[in-house]
Order: C-alpha cells, then sequence, then structure tokens
C-alpha cells in the first residue's frame, strides 16, 4: 500500500476546483483573475484541480486572496473552506429580499 506524500495535501485540488466553481469561472478566467494568465496555461489550472501538479506559493496565494480565505485553509487538510466564498472585494448578498416600507 502506497503511503501519502507528506509534501502534498489530499484536498487541496478539491478546494481550488471549489472556489472556482463558487466563483463561477472557467478556467481561463480563474487565470485572469489570478494575475498569471500571461505565466499559466489552462491546462496548469486543470493539473492542479486534478491533483497531477501542485501550485507554486505565489499561486496559492493569489487562490486565497481571490476567494477571500486564509492561505492556510486552502493547505491545511484539517480545514475546510467556508460554505459560501464570496470573491475578495465583493460584499456577500442576502438570500432573502428586503421587503420597503410603503
Amino acid at each position: 500500500m502506497k503511503k501519502a506524500s507528506w509534501t502534498k495535501s489530499g484536498r487541496l485540488a478539491k478546494k481550488l476546483r471549489k472556489i472556482r466553481l463558487d466563483l463561477r469561472l472557467s478556467q481561463s478566467q480563474i487565470l485572469e483573475r489570478l494575475g498569471f494568465a500571461d505565466q499559466l496555461f489552462r491546462s496548469n489550472i486543470s493539473q492542479y484541480e486534478r491533483g497531477y501538479r501542485v501550485p507554486s506559493p505565489p499561486v496559492l496565494l493569489a487562490y486565497a486572496r481571490l476567494a477571500n480565505v486564509d492561505l492556510e485553509v486552502l493547505i491545511d487538510d484539517e480545514l475546510d473552506l467556508p460554505a459560501k466564498l464570496v470573491q475578495a472585494g465583493r460584499k456577500a448578498t442576502r438570500s432573502s429580499k428586503r421587503r420597503t416600507k410603503h
């Protein structure tokens, strides 16, 4: 039986995919938002999300900032992402509509 790698997170790939999907971004769009469109390819995002490659620290930091979460949440398998992600710079919206007084 093969042991898990001490240097590779077991949940990182799923967390990165969840961030992209929760923010409703394509792989190309997330490259733009992360600021790495000139250095990386869409295939890199695919490899990160499938667990074939681990992003560099600057890319992980960009993911954390984009999703408005601590970097520790991304890399620590013991921690979960928030149920609802809010893109950095945007406020959370309420699911219920406000009533206005007439």
